[in-house]
């Protein structure tokens, strides 16, 4: 079953909280989804640690990963039922972990059959949404719960580099720049050069498109996924429409059909390389449809596909507190109040809402001060708290909104 438990591991606290309290469930299907290479099977092998340290027997732990040998051909439910029946041999619970569980054509049936068995406790992991579609959902509504991991946030990435013993630079700021510009995959953390690091991240693009794309969506012309890809990872934090696109790819004599933008955008979504963030009205209390902007699910896509290492700190500030947000279970929307707009409005699992402003500085004039405040000040309809997180050292009090140093807030784990 290649259970070889000895790789020492960043622990992932984050996830593992959420996940621990499902370890001994066999009603519920345990899913980890995420990005290729973000990490799910390590966050697996700490499952598999805990579980050995709190007493489990190494035979009543079954681990299969699909990818690799000798496992990368089983690609039907029999084969995958015949394995599982050959490895199950221990007697009481058995906790039965599979890794890229969409390898294997229908795999639904045979997880929800096994999970029927009533003493397995399932894990399984996939590289994209399409795990989550067709009859995982329908089939097991109720019966599995998703937890989507993300490439290192910030606070994971210091903690890591701590964790394996790297330098870490006691200017923060220096720290905030390198994890822009390297991004969060944990493998690209112990890569030495930017070169290294920028390869891996292409070569993982070029993986995900074979993998979790060109064998899922049609592409009948590449060079025009790949113009769509660029330009929304190219313009991340950016409100966007498909008219916009349609329009911008006009001018450069580029003839694509809205449905096909729509598609690809789709597709890039459900790879895990790029995360929707809707725009809200905050008046009217509704979504506002046609608009909405797209964040990385980690930053180095955007600096794999260029080699301009300037960094623009109003996009690259708001992905990171984005995905910092996002790693904590908060819903996302952008906030609009008239003509003014919110970064984010956050709502957490019991309802609780923030508001959160997101800039590199306020310290340049009274002018800019003025205008990162003003669309939290117009916010008088509820008392939720206010947060302007910026990378200043000079705080200020105005209006009761927490104006919150942005590295500090994240590396101290707050929450909203």
């Amino acid at each position: 079953m290649n259970l070889d438990l000895k790789e020492n591991l960043y622990k992932r606290e984050k996830y593992l909280k959420k996940i621990r309290g499902f370890y001994h469930e066999c009603e519920i299907i345990k899913v980890l989804t995420g990005v290729r290479r973000c990490g799910k099977s390590s966050i697996m092998n700490l499952i598999m640690q805990e579980l050995l340290e709190q007493g489990v027997n190494k035979d009543n732990i079954l681990y299969f990963n699909l990818d690799k040998k000798p496992y990368i051909n089983i690609d039907t439910i029999e084969k995958l039922d015949l394995l599982i029946t050959e490895n199950a041999t221990a007697s009481g619970k058995k906790y039965l972990f599979i890794d890229e569980i969409q390898n294997v054509s229908g795999f639904e049936k045979i997880v929800n059959a096994w999970r029927e068995e009533g003493d397995f406790s399932i894990f399984i992991t996939g590289s994209n949404s399409y795990l989550l579609s067709g009859e995982l959902a329908t089939k097991l509504t109720g019966r599995y719960i998703e937890f989507n991991i993300l490439p290192l946030t910030f606070d994971e990435y210091i903690g890591a580099k701590k964790y394996f013993g790297m330098a870490v630079a006691s200017d923060k700021m220096l720290e905030l720049r390198n994890y822009i510009l390297e991004g969060g995959f944990p493998y690209s953390l112990k890569l030495e050069s930017m070169d290294d690091k920028r390869k891996y991240v292409n070569n993982l693009i070029s993986e995900i498109f074979e993998k979790d794309i060109k064998q899922r969506v049609k592409i009948r012309n590449k060079s025009i996924f790949d113009a769509v890809m660029t330009y929304i990872i190219n313009n991340f934090g950016s409100t966007t429409s498909i008219k916009n696109i349609v329009d911008d790819f006009a001018k450069n004599k580029i003839v694509v059909k809205r449905e096909t933008i729509n598609r690809y955008i789709d597709a890039l979504v459900s790879a895990k390389i790029i995360m929707p963030c809707d725009r809200f009205d905050m008046k009217s209390r509704k979504s506002l449809s046609g608009e909405k902007k797209f964040y990385l699910s980690d930053l180095s896509f955007y600096y794999a596909l260029n080699t301009d290492n300037r960094i623009n700190f109003g996009p690259a500030l708001e992905n990171l507190v984005y995905t910092y947000a996002s790693s904590l279970d908060y819903s996302i929307s952008v906030g609009r109040i008239g003509k003014l707009e919110c970064d984010f409005i956050l709502r957490d699992n019991q309802s609780n809402y923030s508001y959160v402003q997101v800039a590199y500085t306020i310290l340049e004039s009274i002018d800019t001060e003025n205008r990162e405040y003003k669309s939290l000040e117009s916010i008088t309809f509820d008392n939720y708290p206010k947060y302007l997180l910026t990378t200043d050292t000079l705080l200020q009090k105005r209006n009761g909104i927490i104006h919150a140093n942005l590295i500090d807030f994240i590396l101290n784990e707050n929450k909203f």
